[in-house]
């Protein structure tokens, strides 16, 4: 069984910084970033990237070497992808602050509001509903972290945890000081239009939460096995027959039963901004499946049947 050489070279600047002698043919991406872990401390696994040219994209964890296309003298570079942190503590973070925060407006505590309102309550019942339905949707997101999702990549970049958590942190604390103020004003349509747009929410709650099982369904524990989803019994399950990304289909759903309940212009605001964020994730997911499957669905559109 021959052996290979393998060397690796800053991307930036070319210079050596590790040569692999006698690496077996079947060794991955993955083991050779642990070797080379061994030599440079400073950059753990997670932290690399390896890729066949300086500018080129990262190769997966789990290409094998011998399917490369190199010799047996192979040269690979190395980009540094900066600290990381796992996915799972992200999201228990940027989604544990919206709920925390939204709580201390509704319940008044002082220095948000002023001094003669502090632990008041409101005298308008859509308040309270919509701050069930705000706790309700970052619990459940923090129930799926712990138990349903299974991320394809362990870690990512340190420095979007202060991004995420200024995002999500940010527009919670702006949607509760209006929603919660004492001079806030019930929808416009009145017991209708919230009782309407409760329906919407928790329809969209609910078909969010199966897409997130399905999607779980589809990944054996402790694989990176990426499969076309397709509709199953569970008929919030169907509108994949449409759609690539439906999960973020039903997110905005969701908030948008959330922002008709309130009728408040921050919601709405956040709830554009979630779209358009959403939408780029779909369109680069959709294309994804394209590329990787031949027979992929042709009806489909990444987040707005035969719209989007």
């Amino acid at each position: 069984m021959k052996h290979y050489e393998v060397e690796i070279l800053d991307a930036k600047t070319k210079d050596k910084l590790c040569f692999l002698d006698k690496v077996e043919p079947n060794a991955t991406i993955g083991e050779i970033k642990s070797m080379f872990h061994k030599s440079h401390p400073q950059w753990y696994p997670a932290r690399q990237s390896i890729r066949l040219d300086p500018k080129g994209k990262s190769l997966k964890d789990e290409d094998v070497l011998q399917h490369l296309p190199v010799g047996t003298t192979a040269t690979f570079y190395f980009r540094d992808l900066g600290a990381q942190i796992s996915w799972v503590t992200v999201f228990l973070t940027e989604y544990t602050g919206p709920l925390v925060i939204y709580l201390m407006f509704y319940f008044r505590v002082p220095f948000i509001y002023a001094p003669k309102y502090d632990f008041t309550t409101s005298k308008h019942w859509v308040v309270h509903l919509a701050c069930m339905c705000h706790s309700f949707h970052y619990v459940k997101r923090l129930l799926e972290t712990l138990f349903v999702h299974r991320f394809s990549h362990g870690t990512m970049p340190l420095r979007n945890i202060f991004k995420n958590c200024t995002y999500y942190w940010g527009f919670a604390a702006w949607m509760a000081y209006y929603i919660n103020h004492p001079l806030y004003t019930p929808p416009i349509y009145g017991e209708q239009q919230i009782r309407l747009a409760l329906i919407i929410f928790l329809f969209c709650q609910i078909g969010n939460f199966s897409i997130h099982v399905a999607l779980r369904n589809l990944r054996p524990p402790g694989s990176k096995t990426r499969k076309i989803p397709y509709p199953t019994k569970n008929p919030f399950t169907w509108i994949f027959l449409l759609v690539s990304c439906p999960n973020y289909t039903y997110e905005l759903g969701s908030w948008l039963g959330f922002t008709l309940m309130t009728q408040c212009l921050p919601v709405a605001f956040f709830t554009l901004v979630g779209f358009i964020q959403m939408t780029v994730w779909a369109k680069g997911k959709h294309r994804s499946y394209l590329k990787e499957f031949r027979d992929y669905p042709p009806l489909r559109s990444p987040i707005l049947p035969f719209i989007l």
